[in-house]
């Protein structure tokens, strides 16, 4: 049985590993939300320095590029603000201590009700990709950071506890609810767009398509024209 997913968080907060995951992952869900009144925030972990084939990356300037892209993407969506931890590609596990208090500092200060982050336990999808150690951890750091750490008894005297009434976790291989997302392929399109340095030359010429069919997909799925799918965590009472 599909659920389709339609209550809209007065607050919600997207966290992922990388410029540019949110977008794919649940750029539509957060564009939607954002043009129905949530207030929307995205933390995103690592700066994104590796994202190149080229030995010469200048890596400093891609990061650097890289952040413009996701302010971009931002503004595509609707997005309140963007939190960059600044963390080293390939190294968020490094100091997983440290990201879970970075997460409980800004999940005390945001309170959002509903947390969008990645499915730490799927990680094969079909034979030819692999959800790599930066998106399991930041998946683990997040709900680790929700519960229990945003708890009284962790972190005290570290901002006022915080608990979260709702986790999505996307990518995921075991969805369970779907957001109808029909009224802004177009945002998470543009939101996509916006990330150039990671986009061949032609991207304008097939990417759309590819965004829309993909949401058409879940659509299908969920029972409505176009959808994002995600497992659903319930937390309190």
């Amino acid at each position: 049985m599909t659920a389709v997913l339609d209550e809209v968080p007065a607050r919600a907060m997207a966290v992922y590993a990388h410029p540019d995951d949110h977008e794919v992952s649940c750029g539509g869900t957060l564009a939607r939300w954002a043009a129905e009144g949530c207030d929307v925030h995205v933390v995103v972990a690592a700066r994104g320095e590796k994202g190149s084939d080229d030995p010469a990356c200048d890596t400093d300037a891609l990061a650097a590029r890289r952040a413009e892209e996701v302010r971009a993407a931002a503004d595509a969506l609707g997005v309140h603000d963007v939190t960059m931890l600044g963390r080293d590609d390939g190294q968020l596990d490094a100091d997983l201590p440290g990201l879970r208090a970075a997460l409980v500092a800004i999940l005390r200060d945001v309170r959002p009700d509903t947390v969008i982050c990645p499915d730490p336990t799927a990680v094969f999808f079909g034979d030819g990709y692999v959800s790599h150690v930066d998106h399991r951890t930041i998946g683990w750091a997040t709900i680790d950071a929700i519960e229990p750490a945003a708890r009284p008894l962790y972190f005290a005297g570290q901002g006022s506890p915080h608990q979260v009434s709702t986790v999505l976790l996307s990518p995921t291989l075991e969805p369970d609810v779907w957001v109808d997302v029909s009224s802004v392929v177009d945002a998470k399109v543009a939101s996509v767009l916006a990330h150039r340095s990671q986009l061949a030359d032609d991207a304008d010429d097939w990417l759309p398509d590819f965004v829309r069919h993909r949401a058409e997909e879940e659509g299908r799925r969920g029972g409505v024209p176009a959808a994002e799918a995600f497992r659903r965590l319930r937390f309190g009472a």
